[in-house]
């Protein structure tokens, strides 16, 4: 039996009550409800308990009040080796999320800051002290020591220091005899180099004393837990590189990049002194096997490997002649200046399928993969069905697959077991997962060897015809589609066709579809970058009927009444401001020649120089619809001004409660606006700025406050948000708040004020970069506007004179050091960014080195870089300036 005194120092108000919770009976087996309670003197709370455990414990406090729980300890457990026959007095302190949370998240204990954990098992002397140190600012090469003016911690002289041993989470310890010590001395941590011993940085603030009386009873331990290490100033400060998996090449790629490459990606990064590569989503995205599956922002499932990332050159044929033939066709692929999805996609899958049939036997009965299975049969036995129903219909439109439209498990899972062909399939598929799995799990550890974190994305859709959305249907509106509200990247808005959550179902399952899959992503990656964080706060909901996004609304949102409307000072007509405006005087305007055949086929009279577009093409798509396939430049323009007609509306009916209005999104730029009289006009400008810069700023904090520290506390990764486009104030206190990293571009500023943000003034807890895959690398934005160009050379770059035509490598380089001179905490730039410092090295072209062009929801995603990474291994010069560039 051993006694575990506790103690802790905590305020109060009236009414609040502490307990202590751990992981043996006494304590409540982790179960609040069984916890033990602590009673107060004034603001010291104290408890003790008997156990007969022996090992180590773990426990944490939480604070109650009416019964309730108010408050918890910040991060994980704390943990105790308690043995029998002896007493410990724990002397603790409250655990708050400190300032650098993010030095405890994978991305650093795991890789970049990683250090191995020392044996849990101490062997305590009759009588111990045992001082547990919370110091995460300890990186690899360094160790935390503790120094004194006593002879055992070697009188201030570091050489004689005691080492402390690591226990994980940013947690060191050390054991000391409390007989040989004196009974109160002075003592300071300090961060070493762990092979010369000369100070990295000695604790701030003044000495520490050390009373050590209570630890020379008989048996007893004294337990000095979660001291905190002082380093008030401390910064990291990390670059990185973003590129997409696809775009990577190799000289044993299949035509795009794969897992295998990554690991040559991260060679890169360690030789180039970086800490973190950047991907884009890597989910399976296959519903049509054509060009249009390479959007990898519209996966299938959250949780499926895409198939065609496997990295092939691991799993050699025997049959050699068909090995060649592989090898011959992947070569021509390779040469490739650009990615044929199609032909990479089918050759990988007849490659794959050659691979099941010679290993399919000695894998799929392997306790590996039996342990695999087991652990994601909640996703990949659907995956593995949807896959073979998708293929033998045809479609990845599961509305059409009859008596498997609606997900069934039971009656799938009969289909395989009675038709040979489909258990062959999804054996198939989940084999092929299976690989992937195991394959970009190496990858991890490869990384972390090399002290290179993995960035993941997570994208804030699903597709429509998905996995998710056919077994869980009721978390989606499917009635609906999102995208985003009109940017700098389009002026119609984006419509990405995705369906939108269905909040209140996921609340009520406590969010799990999302924990899941953040759960999964953490199985491979230490960071993840959470695709348009905006939509945790409101998301643009667009109506099935548009096309474009200009007719969205944000959901949730608080429309108004008509009444409030009437009050506001706009007499509020439902068919003049809800309905497309259309007069006679500016079609011309808009259709130019074509204004007669669009009135006559086209439109109806409905009152004096006024129009309705036609039953049959009253919406944006039944407008597409019609005009599908007909490219040529007049129909084209006839189609277009068709879609402006339909958002010639000032408000926008609510999906929910048809009483109510939303205004429509930059309807000052409508011709149905330009109609209102001033004061119409001017009353209608003030409602829009408070709707869409003030009414919600409250609301939408609560929305994501709901959601968002459920989530990311859910895995230790690092968390970065994509906050770009129209950020309600609400935003930044939020990300703030939970330690979540902003991105920064020095372009797009944030303030309305400035055409480029300053980079000195960029937060701390930030991703500075200076363009993403949405936007034209560095080279090709200088010669997109002149204008925008000559101020940039000018007050940023402080150059005199004209600005160049081209972006030189000298102007490229000078752009570069001033990000990674930046307050922000990282600096992830895009290859193509990094490639722009040589003018050898970099493509001729800058136009060939966009990955994305937004605007445009049919683009095909096919970069890829020029170079192999082979190659770029052996541009010692070039990699030894960006080394030097990174370590300035």
């Amino acid at each position: 039996m051993s006694l575990i005194k506790f103690q802790i120092s905590y305020h109060t108000n009236f009414g609040q009550e502490i307990y202590v919770c751990g992981s043996i009976p006494e304590l409540g087996n982790l179960d609040e409800t069984g916890a033990l309670k602590l009673t107060c003197e004034g603001e010291v709370w104290s408890a003790e308990t008997e156990s007969k455990t022996t090992g180590q414990i773990e426990y944490y406090y939480f604070l109650k009040e009416q019964g309730k729980t108010i408050r918890k300890e910040w991060g994980s457990h704390r943990r105790l080796q308690v043995e029998k026959s002896k007493m410990f007095f724990v002397q603790d302190l409250w655990k708050n999320k400190p300032y650098h949370g993010y030095l405890y998240s994978s991305a650093f204990t795991e890789s970049i800051f990683f250090h191995e954990k020392a044996n849990s098992t101490l062997s305590y002397f009759p009588n111990s002290i045992l001082l547990n140190v919370i110091c995460p600012f300890v990186k690899k090469g360094q160790k935390l020591v503790v120094s004194g003016e006593i002879d055992q911690l070697g009188n201030w002289a570091l050489n004689k220091a005691k080492p402390l041993d690591y226990v994980g989470n940013g947690e060191w310890q050390i054991l000391l005899n409390a007989k040989s010590l004196p009974n109160e001395f002075y003592y300071k941590f300090v961060i070493v180099d762990e092979d010369t011993h000369q100070s990295i940085h000695w604790e701030d603030g003044g000495n520490r004393i050390l009373s050590t009386q209570k630890a020379k009873n008989q048996n007893s331990v004294w337990v000095e837990m979660g001291l905190q290490f002082h380093y008030n100033y401390f910064l990291f400060k990390g670059t990185g590189t973003a590129i997409p998996v696809f775009s990577l090449r190799s000289e044993s790629s299949f035509g795009i990049g794969d897992f295998l490459d990554l690991k040559k990606m991260i060679d890169w990064a360690a030789l180039t002194h970086q800490q973190l590569i950047q991907m884009l989503p890597i989910n399976d995205t296959i519903t049509t096997q054509t060009w249009r599956d390479s959007y990898p922002y519209s996966a299938i499932s959250c949780y499926a490997l895409h198939p065609i990332y496997l990295g092939l050159s691991a799993f050699p044929l025997k049959d050699q002649s068909k090995m060649n033939a592989f090898l011959e066709e992947a070569r021509k692929l390779n040469k490739l200046a650009d990615l044929d999805y199609e032909k990479v996609l089918s050759l990988k899958k007849r490659y794959t399928e050659h691979l099941f049939e010679q290993e399919k036997d000695e894998i799929l009965s392997s306790t590996a993969y039996q342990v695999f299975y087991e652990k994601n049969r909640f996703w990949l036995f659907s995956y593995a069905a949807y896959c073979y129903l998708r293929d033998k219909l045809g479609t990845a439109r599961f509305t059409d697959w009859g008596e498997f439209a609606v997900y069934n498990e039971q009656k799938l899972q009969q289909l395989i077991e009675e038709d040979p062909e489909a258990k062959i399939v999804t054996d198939f598929y989940a084999f092929t997962q299976y690989l992937l799995d195991k394959q970009l799990g190496e990858v991890q550890v490869y990384a972390h060897g090399k002290g290179v974190a993995l960035k993941g994305d997570i994208p804030i859709g699903i597709n429509r015809d998905s996995i998710d959305a056919w077994t869980t249907g009721y978390l989606f509106n499917m009635d609906t589609q999102t995208g985003a509200p009109p940017d700098d990247f389009s002026f119609f808005g984006q419509n990405w066709g995705f369906p939108t959550y269905n909040w209140c179902a996921m609340e009520q399952e406590g969010y799990a579809w999302w924990k899941n899959r953040f759960c999964k992503m953490a199985d491979y990656f230490d960071a993840y970058r959470i695709d348009h964080i905006l939509g945790f706060f409101r998301i643009w909901e667009i109506p099935m009927h548009s096309v474009q996004g200009l007719l969205g609304y944000f959901s949730p949102a608080l429309p108004y009444w008509p009444e409030e409307l009437n009050l506001a000072g706009i007499p509020f007509d439902e068919e003049r401001m809800t309905k497309p405006f259309i007069h006679e005087a500016f079609l011309p305007e808009i259709f130019g020649e074509y204004t007669p055949e669009v009135t006559a086929e086209y439109l109806e009279v409905s009152g004096w120089q006024r129009f309705n577009l036609k039953k049959e093409y009253d919406t944006q798509r039944k407008i597409q619809h019609f005009f599908g396939g007909k490219a040529d430049v007049k129909n084209l323009k006839i189609r277009d001004g068709l879609y402006a007609l339909c958002n010639e509306v000032l408000f926008v009916r609510d999906r929910m409660n048809h009483n109510l209005f939303h205004p429509r999104i930059t309807a000052q730029h409508s011709y149905s606006y330009r109609y209102l009289d001033d004061n119409v006009k001017s009353a209608f400008n003030r409602l829009y700025d408070d709707f869409y810069y003030r009414r919600h700023n409250y609301f939408w904090r609560e929305q994501a406050m709901r959601k968002l520290p459920q989530l990311i506390s859910s895995t230790p990764m690092l968390v970065c948000g994509e906050d770009l486009g129209m950020v309600p104030d609400s935003v930044h206190s939020v990300m703030n708040e939970l330690q979540i990293l902003s991105l920064e571009i020095q372009r797009m500023p944030k303030d309305p004020n400035v055409s480029f943000s300053d980079l000195h003034s960029l937060p701390y807890l930030s991703v500075a970069t200076t363009s993403t895959h949405d936007m034209s690398p560095i080279r090709l934005w200088w010669k997109e506007n002149k204008e925008i160009t000559q101020k940039y050379y000018n007050e940023i770059l402080n150059h005199e004179g004209e600005a160049p035509d081209e972006c030189s490598p000298e102007l490229c380089r000078q752009i570069i050091q001033q990000h990674l001179n930046s307050s922000a905490m990282w600096v992830i730039l895009p290859w193509q960014d990094w490639i722009s410092l040589s003018g050898e090295l970099s493509r001729k072209d800058p136009a060939e080195e966009r990955i994305n062009v937004p605007a445009n929801p049919e683009h095909y995603w096919r970069y890829r870089m020029h170079i192999s990474l082979d190659d770029l291994l052996k541009k010692s010069e070039f990699n030894a300036t960006i080394k030097l560039m990174v370590e300035r």
